[in-house]
């Protein structure tokens, strides 16, 4: 799962951000957080107490559950559970490590991960005897590979996945003449759109009422755009252009993890930013800053403003709850690699390089991935866990609330999936990219405009 602010994941520690960071803010951590303990809130006499911190509010139940159980079963060890948002969570976790004050284990996040690597701040979990037998094979394909360095040595344990799928209103889309089976199915190619394309066309209304597949369309005012837009996208693209380009069988790197030379100079990367920015020239897609952060794609599809957004499964409940809306799931169109390919991402536990109890933290963060803790998670939560157990109890219990989620669970049934570019240098590569993606999208710069950037981003490797 990635964060709750859906596609940026903002900057990376450097060394020198990590050792200057202000004295008021690492004094501050550990006062100012905010606070969940579970069952009791003090430990029993004798017990070690450990501090499991993570960001995802909507995580926390499922987390609070899990480690309840997991104190009755070790009661000579207690859990304190913080739960920060986003921003704080990343600021304070750096301001602990600056005052040598961190938490025990901790929700990790690949777009940090190898900078606190490269720093020494997280532990490596071989030779941690509670996790020997937490094999790869235990987890979705791929995961643990995510959370293994260069040379194997195991920094995290996977808690989690997401993927990509098509989300939007039932009642527009019958409104609309349609059917949930006409988004079953379709295809794209950056050449023409494919039906994918001819799809977001019938979708798109304009403010005279005219669809964008009719004579007389206005592309430059538009009430219905049929795709929805973030706020803004990066370097990775994960719930925007990345399916459409991974589909074309580009991939980010020359690696599948910890690769060297990214290729944004690709034929197949360039061609699909122009046909996915293009989408703004033909009035299907949103202009460069049509919505801001207070309009997501959720609210940009219950408004009306949208038909379809591509979003992560992180986000089913929330387009879920959107009052006045009846989800529908559709899958990611087949590219021309004959297939939808969604980008393949999950958090993991990791463990503090300063703590005292790294045996207790590692028992904790085993219990989380154990058949027990997963389908107590998987019941409650609002993403799929890392195991097969994990991810069969949240599909059932989406299938209970009349959710079919399938179109998220099928890439990697299927293994139709990317993985998400783990690499080094990431806080200076989304600098780099970023004006790139923000300038294609205001329709300034075209994709052979990528090259040059790309030509930057490769350097940082040497």
């Amino acid at each position: 799962m990635t964060d709750p602010t859906p596609s940026t994941p903002g900057a990376g520690l450097s060394r020198r951000r990590l050792l200057q960071a202000s004295a008021t803010l690492a004094a501050g951590a550990a006062g100012t957080v905010a606070l969940t303990s579970c069952g009791t809130s003090a430990a029993p006499a004798g017990a070690t107490e450990i501090d499991y911190w993570l960001w995802d509010a909507n995580q926390l139940p499922a987390y609070s559950a899990a480690i309840d159980r997991f104190m009755e079963q070790n009661p000579d060890v207690f859990v304190r559970i913080t739960q920060l948002g986003w921003d704080d969570y990343w600021t304070k976790l750096t301001a602990s490590f600056v005052a040598e004050a961190g938490p025990d284990a901790f929700a990790d996040h690949l777009a940090r991960y190898p900078e606190f690597l490269k720093l020494g701040v997280i532990a490596p979990l071989d030779g941690l005897a509670p996790l020997e037998d937490l094999t790869a094979d235990r987890f979705q394909e791929g995961l643990q590979e995510l959370w293994s360095a260069p040379d194997g040595t195991r920094y995290g344990i996977p808690k989690d996945y997401d993927t990509i799928a098509v989300m939007y209103d039932r009642t527009m889309l019958e409104e609309e003449g349609l059917a949930p089976e006409d988004l079953e199915d379709l295809d794209w190619n950056p050449e023409d759109g494919g039906s994918f394309e001819r799809m977001l066309a019938r979708l798109t209304l304009d403010t005279n009422g005219v669809r964008g597949d009719e004579e007389g369309f206005d592309p430059t005012s538009i009430a219905r755009y049929g795709l929805a837009a973030d706020a803004g996208t990066d370097y990775t693209g994960q719930t925007s252009w990345s399916p459409f380009a991974l589909s074309t069988g580009w991939t980010f790197t020359d690696a599948e993890t910890w690769g060297t030379r990214f290729a944004y100079d690709d034929e197949r990367f360039v061609a699909t930013m122009d046909w996915y920015f293009g989408l703004v020239d033909k009035g299907f897609f949103p202009p460069f800053g049509t919505f801001g952060d207070s309009s997501p794609a959720q609210t940009q599809l219950q408004s009306g403003s949208a038909a379809l957004a591509t979003a992560g499964s992180w986000m089913i409940s929330t387009f879920a709850n959107m009052e006045g809306m009846e989800l529908g799931i559709a899958p990611l169109p087949t590219g021309p690699a004959g297939s939808p390919i969604s980008m393949f991402n999950g958090l993991g536990d990791s463990i503090s390089a300063q703590s005292e109890s790294k045996e207790e933290a590692a028992r904790l963060i085993a219990f989380l991935a154990s058949d027990e803790a997963q389908r107590i998670i998987g019941e409650r939560a609002p993403f799929f866990p890392a195991t097969d157990a994990g991810t069969e109890a949240a599909i059932e219990s989406y299938a209970e609330a009349g959710l079919d989620v399938t179109p998220f669970t099928d890439r990697v049934a299927n293994g139709e999936t990317g993985l998400y570019p783990l690499v080094e240098n990431s806080a200076a590569i989304e600098t780099i990219m970023q004006a790139a993606f923000d300038q294609c999208w205001m329709r300034q710069l075209d994709g052979t405009g990528f090259v040059a950037y790309n030509d930057r981003v490769n350097a940082l490797f040497g």
